[in-house]
């Protein structure tokens, strides 16, 4: 008999702050209409997606001091739309992107016990961490938090977020308690009170985490239900996927406690060709020209708006200390002037301009190619180890998933690898995780 492939799980992402949405298509919908998130959540439920995904920013975007019209320039607060859609959608878990830098343990685990209530348990929380004090600005504190300190922070925010889920559980227990009574004590937070929210259907809403650092993958092992990767080819998706589980026995946990789910994209052709020819149209509309100047102003440090994005790179070398050129936005080069070094190698090499550059050596489609080959793809990633289902980052909103769902999702479902229905009450059920305790596991970023 033939062992029966490995259940893919899937999401839906909402983009929040991005620049690869392609607002001129004229497909392309608004990111603020609540009809937009309901398209993308109905059609995300319709192909049995386990979740929706809302990414979210905490304050606009700058580059050279001003907004970049490119950019997604913001959208309503996340858990209102989330609330909104719990009355439109009946299994599809909603998750939203919250920050444990600027909120506080009570008010959020409230709120999200809350969404968690009124969508009969499908409520998931994405924990980030922020250490910009240009984002800062936008709170009381400022940017007061150390760079070193996010994770202890989320490390004990999540803590105590679990402790208030289960101090209705553990109260009801103790006649000495009081309803939901709880205290906490540690070096961010000292709390006491009770928690005015009963124990949720699915005793905590279920945890997300992105981080990719050292310090984020041991807090993923510690304390995530689902890591946001972004590690969607294989090799290097095995590599993250096998370091990560391994992690997990320290903290007491099994590999099936913790769910690795990529951020991907994909592109359809009727034929492999049409769908790379469609894949590389998509990418120059995602990489305008004045948006590959941009993104090379990021690593270059200088004001490069001279420069043609149909020419060729700079003569002059970075500024490797100039990082306020873009602000509000993660800076993941560390070496500025040896990604120059390789990126006139590459641009020498195929004789790139500045816009054929930044489209080389800027995130690609994941996966492209027919409805079969894409199918094929996912399924191999997910039996190969490299992840336990993806989170799918369309380039059009709202619509940019229904293709995906029409074509793609039937052939999963006839392979046995997709459910057909929704066999659980709760998000919880339907991602397959353990149920949770009656009191919250000790957790900790070691």
């Amino acid at each position: 008999m033939s062992t029966p492939p490995r259940q893919i799980r899937l999401a839906a992402h909402f983009p929040g702050v991005n620049s690869t949405t392609v607002w001129s298509d004229p497909a392309a919908g608004s990111q603020i209409d609540f009809a937009s998130f309901r398209h993308l959540a109905e059609t995300a439920e319709r192909g049995r997606f386990d979740f929706f995904f809302l990414a979210e920013g905490l304050r606009l975007r700058e580059h050279q001091g001003k907004i970049f019209d490119l950019d997604v320039v913001g959208r309503p607060d996340t858990l209102t739309v989330l609330a909104a859609l719990a009355a439109v959608t009946t299994h599809l878990g909603l998750a939203g992107t919250l920050s444990a830098t600027f909120n506080e343990p009570y008010e959020l685990a409230r709120q999200l016990a809350s969404l968690d209530h009124l969508s009969a348990g499908r409520a998931a929380w994405n924990v980030v961490t922020s250490s910009d004090a240009f984002t800062g600005e936008n709170f009381r504190r400022g940017g007061y938090l150390d760079h070193a300190d996010r994770y202890e922070r989320a490390a004990a925010f999540v803590r105590t977020a679990r402790e208030l889920w289960d101090s209705p559980f553990d109260s009801a227990a103790d006649p000495d308690g009081g309803v939901g009574a709880f205290r906490h004590h540690d070096r961010f937070f000292d709390i006491e009170g009770e928690f005015s929210v009963p124990r949720s259907p699915q005793g905590h809403p279920v945890v997300i985490q992105a981080g990719d650092s050292e310090q984020g993958r041991e807090f993923a092992a510690a304390a995530a239900d689902i890591v946001f990767s972004r590690h969607g080819a294989l090799a290097e998706a095995q590599a993250f996927y096998s370091d990560v589980k391994a992690r997990l026995t320290r903290h007491g946990r099994t590999p099936e406690e913790l769910l690795i789910m990529p951020g991907v994209t994909f592109v359809l052709g009727d034929t492999a060709e049409e769908a790379a020819e469609r894949a590389t149209r998509i990418r120059y509309q995602q990489v305008s020209g004045p948006g590959a100047i941009s993104f090379l102003e990021q690593v270059w440090g200088r004001d490069l708006s001279g420069y043609d994005p149909d020419g060729p790179l700079p003569d002059v070398d970075p500024d490797p200390g100039n990082t306020a050129i873009t602000r509000g936005r993660v800076r993941h080069t560390r070496d500025p002037l040896a990604v120059a070094r390789r990126w006139r190698e590459i641009a020498e090499a195929g004789k790139l301009s500045i816009r054929d550059l930044i489209v080389e050596v800027t995130a690609r489609q994941t996966f492209v190619g027919t409805p079969g080959q894409v199918a094929d793809a996912l399924q191999e990633h997910v039996s190969a180890g490299a992840c336990d289902g993806f989170i799918l980052v369309p380039h059009l909103t709202p619509g940019g998933l229904d293709e995906f769902v029409d074509k793609v999702v039937p052939l999963l479902q006839e392979r046995g690898a997709l459910r057909a229905e929704y066999a659980g009450a709760t998000l919880r059920e339907n991602l397959g995780l353990p149920p949770v305790p009656g009191r919250a596991a000790a957790e900790g970023v070691s």
